[in-house]
C-alpha cells in the first residue's frame, strides 16, 4: 500500500513535535521554544483550517490507540502533564480525551500533599496512582511538584520531616535521579510514560487570569493565590529549566508543548499520545483453535436462530 502524500498540516504538525521533544542530556532554554506556534504560518486560513480538522482527525486516532491499548492489555501509558498556572491542561485532557472510552482512562489531580502523604516518601502518592495493564492514567499534576513548587518554596519541606532534608544542590540531585530511576523502572515493567510540559507566556497568562475574573461562572477557576504566585514567575522558569534538562532521558523525554493557543496545544498533545501508543506495537489478542472453534459453532447458532 502506498502512503498518501503528506499535507503540509501533517507535516506542520510532524515537524512540530520534533521540536518540541528534549533529547535525553540536553540544556533547556525556555526562551528558546515558541509559546505560540513554530510549525507554519497561523495568518494562512487554508492551514489552520487544516490544522483544525487534523486535530479532530488525531482525536478519533487516539480513540482506536487506545482501544487497542486496552484489549491487548500489556502495557499501561502514563500521561504526565505540567504546567505553569492557566496553561490549559484541564481543557486539554477535556478535548482530547473527548473520544476515549472512560473504562480505559483514568485522570488523577495532585493537590498539596496531605498529612498521611507527608509521612512517606514524595514517589508514594504518583506510585498508588499508577494505571493499570491496559489503560491510560493521566497525573494533572504529578511528582514534578517535588521539584518545581518546592524548589520555589524550599519551607514547604519542613512538614515532611526528611533526615538531612536541607533544600541544598546535593539534595535536589538526589531529587532527579529518584524521579529517574522510578520512571526507568516504570518503562522497564510495562508503562510508557508521555511527560508534556505546556508552555504558555506569561503574558497570555495574564490575559486568561483576566478572562476568568470578567466571568462570575469562571471565578471557580481563579485563586488569589494565583496571582501571589506570578511573583516567582523568574524562579518557576529556572526550577522547569532545570527540572527538564535533567528528567528527559531516553526512556521517558519531555516535549515542551506551546500552550498560548489551545487549539494548537490540544491538537500536538494528541498526535504526541497516539504516536507513543502506536510505538508500542500492540496487537488484538488472539483465539487459540478450541475457543475459535466455539466461537464459529456460537455464530452457527444464532444465525439459524436455533437459540
Amino acid at each position: 500500500m502506498v502512503r498518501s502524500k503528506e499535507t503540509p498540516g501533517e507535516k506542520a504538525i510532524r515537524k512540530q513535535i520534533d521540536l518540541c521533544r528534549v533529547a535525553a542530556g540536553q540544556k533547556v532554554r525556555l526562551a528558546d521554544y515558541d509559546t505560540e506556534w513554530g510549525g507554519g504560518d497561523l495568518s494562512d486560513r487554508r492551514t489552520r483550517k487544516e490544522l483544525e480538522s487534523l486535530l479532530t482527525q488525531d482525536v478519533g486516532r487516539l480513540a482506536k490507540a487506545q482501544d487497542l491499548l486496552y484489549a491487548s492489555s500489556s502495557w499501561a501509558l502514563l500521561v504526565v502533564l505540567q504546567a505553569m498556572d492557566a496553561a490549559g491542561k484541564d481543557s486539554t485532557i477535556k478535548h482530547v480525551m473527548s473520544g476515549v472510552n472512560p473504562q480505559g482512562c483514568q485522570v488523577y489531580s495532585f493537590k498539596p500533599p496531605s498529612e498521611e502523604e507527608r509521612k512517606h516518601t514524595f514517589l508514594w502518592r504518583c506510585a498508588k496512582a499508577l494505571p493499570e495493564r491496559g489503560r491510560i492514567g493521566i497525573f494533572n499534576r504529578s511528582h514534578y511538584e517535588d521539584v518545581l513548587v518546592v524548589k520555589v518554596h524550599p519551607e514547604l519541606l519542613t512538614p515532611h520531616h526528611i533526615p538531612g532534608g536541607k533544600p541544598t544542590k546535593e539534595f535536589w540531585e538526589a531529587r532527579y535521579d529518584d524521579i529517574n530511576q522510578f520512571e526507568r523502572h516504570l518503562t522497564r515493567n510495562g508503562t510508557r510514560i508521555v511527560k508534556l510540559f505546556l508552555h504558555v507566556s506569561k503574558k497570555e497568562q495574564r490575559k486568561r487570569f483576566l478572562k476568568r475574573l470578567s466571568q462570575p461562572k469562571k471565578y471557580w477557576k481563579f485563586s488569589p493565590d494565583d496571582v501571589h504566585e506570578r511573583r516567582f514567575w523568574d524562579a518557576y522558569v529556572d526550577a522547569y529549566e532545570e527540572c527538564l534538562s535533567r528528567t528527559s532521558t531516553e526512556w521517558a523525554p519531555w516535549h515542551i508543548i506551546p500552550a498560548d493557543h489551545k487549539w494548537v496545544t490540544r491538537a500536538l498533545v494528541a498526535e504526541v499520545i497516539s504516536r507513543e501508543i502506536h510505538k508500542l506495537d500492540l496487537h488484538y489478542p488472539k483465539v487459540d483453535k478450541d475457543l475459535q472453534k466455539q466461537f464459529d459453532e456460537a455464530r452457527g447458532l444464532l444465525e439459524q436462530k436455533k437459540i
